[in-house]
């Protein structure tokens, strides 16, 4: 595969018809555009760099020699974390008598970190690299079911439906499992993110409501506007609540912001080398 900058300037529905035709700059510039994702997400799922470049490579083969019969009934991010959900079950079957916590997670979130931009200064960058290694071993703690959902939603951005669509499942089943991870998510990063704890609300108001799920459902748009103002009115009188919230914002915002990463040179150039040979074999598009 030839070593091109992405067609940045052209919308992806110009470029998957172009690459439907055969246009071979048209789908390297896909390619090059879903690559750090797809290895973040085997990252994620695996915690192991070898798993993740296989992880790659496999969805990137997949994807040119599929793009032909892609029709667009699912958006193309879809399709792709499919596939490679799919390769990471597999990976997951074949390993099943390794152990059960992914390996080097620590120094896969340091990797992540040096990514980041502008430097911060050394005690905010040790912070930092703590953090991010926290929020990995959190993410990584979780049980598969949990995880994929999380990493898909929070991480990688997909609606909810689009998550459901490639599980497979509804999309109330996603975002049960998704608060169930979030606030798992949270409660292990609670020793780092130093949100002070405010007051608990008067005896003379109801007993705390589980304020975290219902600030998840909310995210989700499950509660009515009457208990959105009934919440709004009891974080207010509310400052242990109030602090609760914050960390689960916190957390989701660590989430969010969670770096996408470069692939590694050896891995990128592993994948051009196998993706050269197979758009230059006779299977080729």
């Amino acid at each position: 595969m030839s070593v091109i900058e992405p067609m940045a300037d052209l919308d992806e529905q110009m470029l998957l018809a172009a690459a439907r035709r055969g246009d071979k700059a048209a789908l390297e510039s896909l390619l090059l555009r879903y690559q750090p994702r797809v290895y973040r997400f085997g990252m994620k799922m695996c915690g192991n760099p070898e798993d993740a470049k296989d992880i790659l490579q496999e969805t990137l083969f997949a994807m040119v020699r599929g793009m032909r019969d892609f029709r667009g009934a699912a958006s193309l991010s879809t399709w792709l974390y499919t596939i490679a959900r799919s390769f990471c079950i597999k990976r997951r079957r074949r390993s099943r008598f390794a152990p059960a916590e992914p390996q080097s997670l620590d120094a896969a979130a340091e990797a992540s970190a040096a990514v980041a931009d502008p430097r911060p200064g050394p005690e905010e960058d040790v912070a930092g690299r703590q953090l991010e290694a926290a929020l990995a071993r959190a993410i990584a703690a979780l049980k598969p079911m949990y995880r994929e959902v999380l990493v898909l939603r929070d991480i990688e951005g997909l609606s909810a439906s689009q998550v459901a669509e490639v599980l497979d499942i509804g999309v109330d089943a996603v975002k049960s499992r998704l608060h169930r991870a979030r606030l798992t998510v949270r409660h292990a990063l609670l020793p780092y993110l130093e949100v002070p704890e405010g007051e608990a609300a008067p005896d003379s108001l109801q007993r705390c409501p589980d304020v975290l799920t219902l600030f998840s459902r909310h995210l989700e748009g499950e509660i009515s506007a009457d208990l959105c103002a009934r919440m709004e009115r009891h974080l207010e009188a509310c400052g242990h609540c109030r602090g609760a919230c914050e960390s689960l914002k916190r957390t989701l915002s660590l989430c969010r912001s969670a770096p996408t990463p470069q692939v590694p040179e050896p891995v990128q150039e592993s994948v051009r080398q196998s993706l050269r040979a197979l758009l230059t074999s006779e299977h080729a598009l």
